[in-house]
C-alpha cells in the first residue's frame, strides 16, 4: 500500500520561508515524478512544482519560480519543497504528490491529472 507523508508546514511571518518535505512508502520512490500543489479555502488545486525521477527536470507555476524551489534526494526518498519570501497568499493547504508509473524519460508535467497518489496536506499560513 501506498503511503505519502507531508511535514514542514506552519505559521510564518510574510517575508519569511518554509522547507516543505514529502516521504513515501510502498512504491520505488526513486522512478517516479512528483510533485507539489496546493489549496486554500474556497479556491481549485493548483499545481506549485514537480520534479522528474531523477531530478534534473523541474517545471514551476511561473509566479512561484524564483520563490520556491523542488528538490529531491531520492537516497532517503525524500521529496522538498523550499518556499522563501512567502507572502499572505501562499496560505493554503500543500500537497505532495506522485505519479504511478515511471516515465521513459526525466520528465513531469504540473498538472493534478498526471498524479496518482496524493499525501494528507500539510498547512502553511503566512500572517501579513
Amino acid at each position: 500500500q501506498v503511503q505519502v507523508q507531508e511535514s514542514g508546514g506552519g505559521l510564518v511571518q510574510a517575508g519569511g520561508s518554509l522547507t516543505l518535505s514529502c516521504t513515501a512508502s510502498g512504491l520505488t520512490f526513486a522512478d517516479l515524478a512528483m510533485g507539489w500543489f496546493r489549496q486554500a479555502p474556497g479556491k481549485e488545486r493548483e499545481g506549485c512544482a514537480c520534479i522528474g525521477a531523477t531530478g534534473g527536470h523541474r517545471n514551476y507555476k511561473n509566479s512561484m519560480a524564483g520563490r520556491f524551489t523542488i528538490s529531491r534526494d531520492n537516497t532517503n526518498n525524500t521529496l522538498y519543497l523550499r518556499l522563501n519570501n512567502l507572502e499572505p497568499d501562499d496560505t493554503a493547504t500543500y500537497f505532495c504528490a506522485i505519479e504511478r508509473s515511471p516515465r521513459p524519460y526525466d520528465y513531469c508535467v504540473l498538472s493534478p491529472d498526471e498524479f496518482n497518489y496524493w499525501g494528507q496536506g500539510t498547512q502553511v499560513t503566512v500572517s501579513s
